[in-house]
């Protein structure tokens, strides 16, 4: 199981790059900081990256955006890689090649563009809408690691939406709350404007029954679903679309079990393993004479 999400940290097919070089590259995120921790984590990047995409999704002009304009309908598999190979470069990768990486999906925001069925225009790389996707995502992820692996202290928590200020700028995300209490603030002012419409019915199916997982850890799958909307906070949490989606008795703890757990399981060299090398790499180089 554990296996099967930590594949979505890996490059797609024709996206291959190695994390380790080029030595002593620093990333846009601080090594010892709160992000490496929480990223590191399949269990708290996959709840954390659902939870952020059930906000999203709830703002009429990203939901447009995100939905008429992304192939994740058709493979959502494919298009959960891309997104998580676009997480790990952003947090682990040398920074020259995550800014590279972000300059050209800011080019690629730039030609989205469309009007929401209710008639509004939208554009991709409108900084409000960037600010939204911004802070769902710092929330997610962190609020994910918070409740299923380790409790992180409020300082911890304004850390990990600071850690992700440098990234914001480079998107566009310029007004990206810096702090938990930033967070708060945004959630309070976009509030009013989150809506439930069929296509949160319809990512909560996708995600339940994709072949993310062998078919045998399906379940395991659902319930890793049902611990993102558990986490989502109001108004969306009480959406139509979410009931009946939230833990079960008992099922938390299990959770939690899988969170902790893949602290100590060997998951292989993802960019994580292969970032810290890279710094160690240049650490373990003798001094020219």
């Amino acid at each position: 199981m554990l296996s099967a999400i930590r594949d979505l940290m890996r490059p797609p097919a024709g996206m291959e790059f190695d994390f380790s070089q080029p030595p002593g590259e620093p990333a846009l995120t601080p090594a010892d900081g709160v992000s490496w921790r929480v990223f590191a984590n399949p269990v708290s990047l996959f709840v954390g990256g659902v939870a952020a995409v059930l906000l999203e999704l709830a703002e009429p002009s990203v939901r447009s955006g995100v939905w008429d304009h992304s192939g994740f309908r058709r493979d959502p598999v494919t298009r959960l890689r891309r997104t998580g190979f676009a997480a790990m470069m952003t947090v682990y990768g040398p920074r020259s090649a995550a800014e590279k990486m972000i300059a050209h999906v800011v080019r690629m925001h730039g030609r989205v563009a469309g009007t929401t069925p209710d008639g509004l225009a939208y554009r991709a790389d409108d900084p409000r809408l960037l600010d939204w996707v911004h802070a769902t995502a710092s929330f997610g992820f962190t609020e994910a690691y918070h409740r299923y692996v380790r409790p992180l202290s409020a300082p911890e928590k304004d850390a990990a939406f600071a850690e992700g200020r440098a990234s914001a700028l480079l998107y566009g995300a310029l007004g990206a709350p810096a702090s938990w209490a930033g967070w708060e603030g945004m959630l309070s002012a976009v509030a009013p404007g989150l809506e439930g419409s069929e296509v949160l019915s319809e990512f909560l199916r996708i995600m339940a029954e994709a072949a993310i997982v062998p078919g045998p850890m399906r379940p395991l799958q659902r319930l890793l679903v049902r611990a993102a909307v558990e986490i989502t906070p109001e108004p969306v949490r009480s959406l139509p679309q979410l009931r009946g989606w939230g833990l079960r008795f008992g099922e938390g703890a299990l959770v939690r079990a899988l969170g902790r757990g893949a602290l100590f399981v060997p998951l292989g060299d993802p960019p994580p393993v292969q970032a810290a090398r890279r710094l160690r790499a240049h650490h373990l180089q003798p001094l020219s004479s």
